[in-house]
């Protein structure tokens, strides 16, 4: 989009300067009109949008209780109920240090595995965020305070998993990449 809006403004100048050197007649001057309108349109969009959604990059780790239904070759079922905190490798600081607290449910069947979890994420602040995260996918369902309203989501990996410290229980880290938006305030719009 953005070689899109540059495109444009490089026409628009050169139209312009047409106009000053009188190469252009009177009759274009509609035109470069019209340009110049969706060109500022176009722009005001363009940076609209780019304000609105923001780039998140988190590593959050923790520790939690793994609760085996049952298991076997065929066929795992287990849940994770865990704790921890994050920490922000991005420059914009977004969800540093925040603690969360999520439940989780892990299917194994005939060797397919599926992962369905939910977090509550709890900034310094005391704002919340509620997410679920599936597999290799990571989205906010709800926000209250600063995150009220909050949409978008990303990509997650595990980067470490460590051997249990006791029986029962997971440590481990993962990272997710991706964006977020939040609604424009009254005052902003």
């Amino acid at each position: 989009m953005l070689c899109g809006v540059l495109n444009f403004a490089t026409k628009n100048v050169v139209m312009m300067v047409e106009l000053l050197r009188g190469k252009i007649g009177r009759c274009n001057m509609l035109s470069i009109g019209k340009w110049s309108v969706g060109f500022f349109l176009g722009l005001i969009m363009f940076i609209s949008s780019a304000q609105a959604e923001q780039p998140f990059d988190i590593t959050y780790c923790g520790s939690g209780d793994l609760t085996i239904l049952t298991k076997s070759k065929e066929l795992t079922v287990a849940s994770v109920d865990a704790k921890g905190i994050t920490i922000s490798n991005h420059e914009n600081n977004a969800f540093h240090n925040c603690t969360w607290h999520g439940i989780g449910f892990m299917l194994i069947k005939d060797g397919e595995r599926t992962w369905t979890s939910y977090a509550k994420f709890m900034d310094p602040d005391g704002s919340l965020l509620i997410v679920e995260t599936t597999m290799d996918s990571f989205k906010f369902l709800r926000g209250t305070g600063k995150w009220e309203g909050i949409t978008g989501g990303g990509k997650g990996w595990l980067i470490t998993k460590g051997k249990p410290i006791t029986h029962g229980t997971i440590q481990n880290c993962r990272r997710v990449k991706g964006t977020f938006e939040l609604p424009k305030k009254a005052s902003e719009k």
